[in-house]
């Protein structure tokens, strides 16, 4: 815990806060935060150390349990979100794991949306039944689905909103207001949205789950993860797990996101307009078969993306060609975009599902999830979006 209180005021407006809030500056009055690079502290007194064992909460005791840096950038993302608490992690997929693993136990039911990221679904439908958990997967647009789901009760439910990689929507105030009714916490991934264009809090979210590698640090140099929810989720469940099993964020990647969310706003915006130019323009064109954005009047769910979200998003999703050979043949044609796993970064990424994030699903899990060998989903960077059309033009040429 902090020995001073972040900097903060309760009128900032979110640019504002992300240029500010959670400052802890030390006795030399820094312009910009601090790296904390130690792994513990010391004690005048035996004393003071058995009070900071005792959580007396105004000593930091272990960076392994939290550090000066890691604090600043949890401050920053908590007060971005407006949630009441939060624990910052190693990674997101270690976030995704923690959020749920802390609480849940052998007996419990989590119900999710079946379009999920590849480790995503491996966590919930792989690892947790190992340990005696129920897990169902349900198609996250059908309501009717999540409710005969709930039915026998639930410890949990999860989703992704836009979903990865095919941006389904799901509907979060009536998948909250079911859960809640089961019994179990709503445990929502956002990282697509980011904290910027969707606040599941807002909509009855429980706890909300950040990859920081997307979009907060968004230029490619650290991973880093997130859990936001109630004081006493964090408290009770979330921080008692992740001191005694060890996810911790480094101080410098916490450094690195904490000066990624300085220009996240910034980097998100530009993003979106993009996004929807190249949208736009890849509806228009002959040699894409399907375009998904949530931009588009054509999204089969925009409606509710304009009800949820406040842009649609730095990911467009589209099928190229006619099959694999087809579609590689594009992908490799590619000079400004280049074929990565990431996405969220200042560079425009290009990614084939099939055959990487998801690649680990059965063919007939693929086709529930509409990820065909066609599919191709584009993270939109920070280039001109007319130099990225070009790329796009002269690679669909090639198919």
């Amino acid at each position: 815990m902090p020995l001073i209180a972040p900097e903060h005021s309760p009128t900032w407006r979110p640019r504002t806060v992300l240029t500010h809030s959670g400052m802890l500056r030390s006795q030399f009055e820094e312009t910009a935060e601090a790296i904390y690079m130690t792994s513990g502290y010391v004690y005048k007194t035996a004393e003071e150390a058995e009070a900071a064992f005792k959580g007396d909460g105004i000593r930091y005791v272990y960076s392994r349990y939290a550090n000066p840096t890691i604090t600043m950038f949890e401050e920053r993302l908590r007060l971005l979100e407006g949630a009441e608490a939060v624990r910052a992690t190693s990674s997101g997929m270690a976030a995704v794991f923690a959020s749920l693993a802390c609480f849940i136990k052998k007996g419990d039911r989590v119900v999710a949306s079946r379009a999920l990221f590849g480790s995503c679904n491996y966590i919930i439908g792989t690892i947790l039944p190992r340990y005696g958990i129920e897990t169902v997967f349900v198609d996250g647009r059908d309501l009717g689905a999540w409710e005969q789901a709930l039915k026998g009760g639930v410890a949990a439910t999860f989703c992704e909103s836009p979903s990865n990689p095919g941006l389904e929507i799901v509907d979060l105030k009536a998948v909250a207001d079911l859960t809640h009714k089961a019994g179990g916490l709503f445990v929502i991934d956002n990282v697509f949205a980011s904290p910027l264009l969707q606040r599941p809090l807002e909509f009855g979210a429980d706890v909300v789950v950040y990859s920081a590698t997307k979009h907060i640090d968004g230029q490619g140099r650290s991973l880093g993860g997130a859990v936001l929810g109630s004081q006493q989720y964090v408290s009770e469940f979330l921080t008692p797990f992740l001191r005694h099993t060890g996810p911790a964020l480094s101080p410098f990647n916490a450094w690195l996101l904490v000066k990624g969310l300085e220009t996240m706003s910034l980097r998100v915006d530009q993003s979106c307009r993009s996004a929807l130019d190249i949208a736009k323009f890849l509806e228009a064109h002959g040699k894409t078969t399907r375009v998904l954005y949530p931009g588009l009047e054509s999204h089969p769910q925009y409606a509710l993306a304009k009800k949820q979200m406040t842009g649609s998003g730095t990911i467009v999703v589209f099928d190229a060609g006619k099959d694999k050979t087809e579609t590689f043949r594009f992908l490799n044609a590619l000079q400004l975009a280049r074929i990565s796993n990431n996405l969220g970064d200042s560079k425009s990424l290009v990614t084939h599902p099939a055959t990487t994030t998801h690649q680990r699903l059965k063919p007939e899990e693929r086709a529930e999830l509409n990820i065909s060998d066609s599919t191709v989903r584009f993270s939109v960077g920070l280039e001109d979006p007319q130099d990225l059309i070009e790329d796009l033009e002269q690679a669909l040429k090639a198919i």
